[in-house]
């Protein structure tokens, strides 16, 4: 009996993060700003991605299949952009620029593409040279199969790690009874590839018949938002769930993230999805929102810019129309949620500039900063 009760009690304890998360949580409103909140460039359309390539100059993304390079006010719009397949939530979707982009000027796009528009299309992730306001030696490194005409869960964040890795991410594209858990298809995963396309030796399902060896994670719903923590080394995601039960992941080699088998979230209409909120062989989010803010991008603060926000992360949120300030402790738990740019917008991504400031696009209205006060 009582290492039953001893068992039971570590179970408790290591699941503390998940057992005593409310029901129900709301972020806070600030009880003082320290911040104002700038627009740095007017746009009215949807600026999916942004990064910096120096201080000065922003590269960015439009959905409808536009890329734009902005400097001191100063637009000029990039030739040479992949077809895409506009569909839904796809279309031209994330950019990432190689960790050694200043010596190599190398770029990786995310988008919707298809080759027979009556047969949908799939996320597919290219590499290229911005070579001045070109992009020459286009390369298709994978293609997402199964393509579908559903417009929903294109994943897309892109993001290296420290040793060289390209991680990217597919959504279930709305075939959520099939695809998350189906390691012979598309769709539900983060992938790991070398950034010539190539599949890393030690990924977890190399040369296993009938698996994508690409995979390096499965159950995932629609990770939109992506970052390397500067200190663990470790890729984090957040995902929408569905109604209730967005997530927080840390992304560790061949773990099953359980959708749709385990969820804190419901149907849209409020019926349920599944009754099992873990169960053994698949893990557990870091954290989880409920009621759902849409997570729509992620970013870790390591600037010291901002009192006492260095170390804590940000998060878009697409339903609320603002941006998310998290702290957690030294266990990795979220200890205090708070809105920053309060109905701003829908918040599409948020960067970390090279100078330490934190800039927002926000859709149909543009890239904001918050300079402290």
């Amino acid at each position: 009996m009582k290492i039953y009760l001893i068992l039971l009690l570590l179970i408790i304890v290591s699941n503390k993060n998940i057992f005593s998360q409310e029901k129900y949580e709301v972020a806070n409103d600030p009880t003082s700003i320290n911040y104002d909140i700038v627009k740095y460039y007017d746009y009215n359309k949807i600026i999916w991605a942004f990064e910096f390539i120096d201080e000065n100059t922003i590269i960015f993304t439009d959905k409808r299949g536009k890329i734009f390079k902005l400097k001191n006010n100063d637009i000029q719009e990039i030739s040479g952009v992949p077809e895409i397949y506009l569909m839904g939530q796809g279309g031209l979707m994330d950019i990432e620029l190689h960790p050694k982009f200043a010596q190599n000027n190398k770029v990786f796009l995310s988008f919707a593409e298809s080759s027979n528009k009556s047969d949908g299309g799939n996320t597919a992730i290219m590499s290229a040279i911005l070579d001045e306001n070109k992009l020459i030696n286009k390369k298709i490194l994978y293609r997402g199969k199964e393509n579908s005409t559903k417009g929903q869960h294109w994943g897309s964040r892109i993001q290296f790690d420290n040793n060289g890795f390209l991680f990217f991410t597919i959504g279930d594209r709305g075939n959520r009874n099939v695809n998350p858990q189906d390691l012979s298809r598309d769709g539900g995963k983060v992938y790991r590839i070398n950034e010539d396309g190539s599949i890393p030796e030690d990924n977890p399902f190399v040369d296993k018949n009938d698996i994508i060896d690409a995979i390096y994670s499965y159950g995932h719903r629609n990770p939109q938002g992506i970052f390397l923590h500067p200190e663990s080394g470790m890729i984090w995601t957040n995902e929408h769930g569905p109604k209730g039960g967005d997530e927080i992941n840390i992304i560790r080699k061949g773990k099953n993230y359980g959708w749709p088998t385990i969820t804190y979230g419901k149907n849209y209409n409020g019926t349920t999805i599944t009754n099992l909120k873990k169960l053994y062989g698949m893990e557990q989010p870091l954290y989880y929102w409920t009621p759902s803010i849409a997570p729509s991008c992620f970013e870790y603060i390591s600037s010291d810019k901002y009192d006492n926000w260095k170390g804590n992360l940000v998060a878009g949120s697409l339903s609320f129309g603002y941006l998310e300030r998290l702290v957690l402790d030294d266990q990795n738990q979220v200890i205090y949620r708070e809105k920053i740019a309060k109905d701003i917008g829908r918040v599409r991504d948020v960067v970390e500039s090279p100078d330490g400031y934190i800039y927002l696009s926000v859709e149909n209205k543009g890239i904001f900063k918050l300079i402290p006060k």
